[in-house]
């Protein structure tokens, strides 16, 4: 049995942007690729609303990507895959962070995997790095408009560059979702069902790949 971690914000944690709520498991994209994976893989949900790469906001500082992460991580060993897609929270215009600072912040995730993992089951899983899809345009009459501005759009377009390198510098395996997939038209940020659908059929594309 092999098992993923998928770590992430509020596109991993399935938020549906009609309602606010969460999307049933034959909607999420991490249960549609355990659906299509089968037998012989386990797929855990590790996505949080609002996460960031490595930022301690004052009011929720537990939304920290990097300080849960080890735990997170010590709590499902031993992993086979990680597939880490995290930096849309961290575009933020309170943050005032450059594309290549996200980036930074979801490399040093990538790091602290490589140096704690060995120690904890005795080998490195396999990395995922996925550069998240962009923000939509709308963003500036989103009801999100008070967290993100066009800005955001603008820095999330710059994002897969810094992340293709910086998965080939640790030798993850790079996917970049904006290819594939954009946010919902409803708030310019979190995806419908369709994207959802999309993401984990490339993703399950990956893993094959991987897998051969």
């Amino acid at each position: 049995m092999k098992t993923i971690l998928c770590y992430g914000d509020s596109n991993t944690y399935g938020y549906d942007p009609a309602t606010g709520l969460r999307y049933p498991e034959t909607v999420r994209w991490t249960c549609r690729l355990r659906d299509l994976l089968g037998e012989g893989y386990r797929v855990i949900e590790e996505g949080c609303n609002g996460r960031t790469t490595d930022i301690s906001d004052p009011a929720e500082p537990w939304k920290n990507g990097r300080s849960y992460l080890p735990a997170c991580l010590n709590s499902h060993k031993p992993l086979d895959i990680v597939i880490l897609m995290l930096g849309s929270n961290d575009l933020k215009k309170s943050y005032g962070r450059s594309a290549g600072e996200i980036a930074a912040g979801a490399e040093a995730l990538v790091e602290d995997i490589r140096s704690f993992m060995p120690l904890k089951q005795g080998y490195n899983p396999a990395v995922i790095l996925v550069s998240p899809p962009e923000v939509g345009e709308g963003i500036r009459t989103s009801p999100f408009r008070d967290r993100f501005d066009g800005e955001a759009a603008e820095k999330s377009k710059e994002l897969a560059g810094y992340y293709k390198k910086a998965a080939e510098k640790h030798g993850c395996v790079f996917f970049n979702a904006a290819e594939y997939i954009k946010p919902s038209v409803l708030d310019s940020l979190h995806l419908d069902p369709e994207a959802h659908a999309k993401l984990a059929a490339e993703l399950f594309r990956v893993i094959q790949r991987m897998e051969q």
